[in-house]
């Protein structure tokens, strides 16, 4: 059992690392249900404290995952517009096979979302777009650094007691 538990783990973390990018998944949500999955094993003593300070942490990035975004692209002038180019030109670069895509695809997504609310305007459209282009890789950024920072702890974790878990 205990290692069904270390397996489903170490996936969770896996999987949080790639949702630190992804709208769909939240990454540091799920890397920390597998940060949480190892203290069920009966090998490794529950800490209460790294889990609730983990937990901490993975809500406050949840929350600012919500509020960095709004508040990039409405400083740069953005609208709704962005937010939803930014979301789906994400998905469409990740899928689609060029390189860096997921780069690409949400500042294109913003300037086109930003292009279909104003038209007329192309400057104020690539100012919103460059806003919502950063409201987006910033928060993504700081999910993906605490995703490697639960998955350096679970590896820790995993190392210190491997004789008892295998």
């Amino acid at each position: 059992m205990d290692i069904l538990l270390l397996i489903l783990g170490f996936a969770c973390i896996i999987i949080g690392l790639i949702g630190s990018f992804l709208p769909v998944l939240p990454g540091p949500s799920v890397s920390w249900v597998g940060l949480a999955l190892l203290y069920f094993t009966n090998a490794v003593p529950a800490n209460y404290w790294i889990l609730g300070i983990a937990l901490l942490i993975t809500v406050i990035i949840s929350v600012l995952d919500y509020v960095i975004p709004a508040k990039g692209t409405k400083r740069f002038g953005g609208s709704s517009y962005g937010i939803w180019g930014t979301n789906i030109g994400l998905v469409i670069g990740i899928l689609a096979p060029i390189p860096f895509g997921f780069l690409i695809g949400p500042f294109l997504g913003a300037l086109i979302g930003e292009l279909i609310y104003d038209f007329k305007d192309h400057n104020r459209a690539l100012k919103a777009a460059a806003g919502s282009f950063v409201g987006f890789l910033a928060p993504s950024f700081m999910k993906f650094v605490i995703c490697v920072m639960y998955l350096g702890l679970f590896v820790w974790i995993v190392w210190k007691y491997k004789s008892e878990l295998f």
